[in-house]
């Protein structure tokens, strides 16, 4: 039988979006069952008290309320049809992940464009949104994304695995998933650490890289230009 997960989600983080790449290919082996659930690094990232919030300037607000209407309306595989979408137009086609693009990912997905709408004009979903970024801190004291919680949401939880690229093919994947469901079990256990060896194979990514190197060119070159 399946392991029932709670994948819980920013569609900003690239090391996320590469995760969920792993957790989908479990799920499509039957490894694992997938809920998806929400957490706002903006949220956890501001300084001041979370009533301050204004959420109609978040970035990352209308996915995920949109993901959250989704799942609730129409089910976990809406909502994983839905990330897939908005994620390959964000990382690969390196859109905004504005309005326009939420929609567009809804269409991808087969769904009805309709939902970011809804989503946007129900309080509850952001009130969601809040609600499961809140309970993933405080019962398990989590900090970031990608967070995989074990028994359907309900059991112990762990930041990560943080992966550069989806794993090579499924044995692999199976491997990786046996080794960190074993992790996540172990009480003992706290925590493994080492240096991001290897980049996402992403648009966005390499993009970013040629900004930098141009940037960095350039003030190198500021900097040897003799002065007059």
């Amino acid at each position: 039988m399946p392991d029932s997960i709670q994948f819980s989600l920013d569609p900003r983080c690239p090391w996320c979006w590469q995760t969920s790449k792993w957790v989908r290919q479990l799920e499509r082996l039957r490894v694992v069952d997938v809920r998806w659930g929400t957490f706002s690094l903006e949220l956890q990232n501001f300084d001041k008290p979370i009533e301050e919030f204004d959420v109609t300037k978040s970035v990352s607000a209308p996915a995920l309320r949109t993901l959250v209407a989704l799942r609730e309306n129409e089910g976990d595989a809406a909502a994983s049809r839905f990330y897939d979408a908005v994620g390959t137009r964000y990382f690969d086609g390196e859109e905004g992940l504005g309005d326009d693009t939420v929609r567009a990912a809804l269409a991808d997905a087969g769904l009805d464009t309709a939902w970011l709408d809804k989503a946007l004009d129900d309080d509850s979903t952001w009130a969601t949104v809040l609600a499961e970024h809140q309970a993933l801190r405080s019962d398990t004291r989590s900090f970031g994304v990608p967070t995989i919680r074990l028994d359907g949401g309900a059991g112990p939880a762990i930041f990560g695995p943080v992966i550069s690229n989806p794993p090579a093919n499924d044995d692999e994947a199976t491997a990786l998933w046996e080794h960190i469901e074993w992790l996540v079990r172990y009480d003992n256990f706290s925590e493994l650490k080492r240096d991001r060896t290897i980049e996402p194979d992403l648009a966005m990514v390499r993009t970013m890289r040629a900004r930098r190197a141009a940037e960095a060119a350039a003030a190198d070159a500021a900097a040897t230009k003799p002065s007059r």
